[in-house]
C-alpha cells in the first residue's frame, strides 16, 4: 500500500509522463506516440524529497508524491 510523502497537487495532462527526478523534484516528459518523439524533461515543482532505500517513489492520481515498499526477493 502506498503512503503520501508530500502534497503538491500537480495537475496531470494527457501525453506526459510524471515522475520524481534524481534531485527529488516533480518532472514531466512528453511520451513518444507513433512517429512523434518523446523526451524533453521539465521540472514542474521543486520539492527536494529525500528518498529512503527500499521504496519506490511516484506521482499518485491526486498529483501528490507517494511511495511504496519495493518487493524484493519474492518467488
Amino acid at each position: 500500500m502506498a503512503e503520501k510523502v508530500l502534497k503538491c497537487g500537480v495537475k496531470k495532462e494527457k501525453g506526459y509522463l510524471y515522475y520524481l527526478d534524481k534531485k527529488g523534484n516533480v518532472a514531466r516528459s512528453k511520451m513518444a506516440r507513433g512517429g512523434e518523439k518523446g523526451g524533453g524533461a521539465t521540472v514542474i515543482r521543486q520539492t527536494n524529497v529525500r528518498r529512503d532505500v527500499g521504496y519506490l517513489y511516484f506521482i499518485d492520481k491526486d498529483g501528490d508524491v507517494a511511495r511504496a515498499k519495493m518487493a524484493r526477493g519474492r518467488k
